[in-house]
């Protein structure tokens, strides 16, 4: 059996903290800014990636003539939801009241607040 291995280059910002996406930052206060601006950005882009989602699961839900796939988005929206911020005040809670504890939080959010846009797309599509 042969084995090939092959590289893939990607960005090294796909694997990056959202805090070491702010280059141009120098202390926690604008760290802190930047990464609270990433939150923002995705929150926005998470609305849209809902509506598109329950735009489609409408559709299929007309299509079929059942009223599931609505619901069924709606209630994994609000499951995600509630993951997201237990999970990140977790993350936050392993910094032990530190001086990094928010920028830690948010860059949590942001970094699964990604992850759950490109799982609404999936929907849309």
């Amino acid at each position: 059996m042969r084995w090939v291995w092959a590289v893939i280059c990607v960005p090294a910002s796909v694997f990056a903290d959202p805090a070491l996406e702010c280059t141009d930052a120098g202390s926690q206060v604008e760290i802190g800014a930047c990464v609270g601006q990433a939150e923002t950005n995705v929150e926005a882009a998470l609305v849209q990636a809902f509506g598109l989602a329950a735009d489609a699961a409408k559709e299929l839900d007309a299509v079929t003539g059942r009223t599931v796939a609505l619901t069924a988005l709606e209630a994994s929206q609000a499951a995600w939801q509630a993951y997201r911020d237990a999970q990140c005040e977790a993350v936050g809670a392993s910094y032990g009241g530190g001086s990094g504890t928010g920028i830690a939080i948010t860059s949590c959010r942001v970094e699964l607040g990604r992850a759950r846009v490109t799982e609404l797309l999936r929907f849309a599509n």
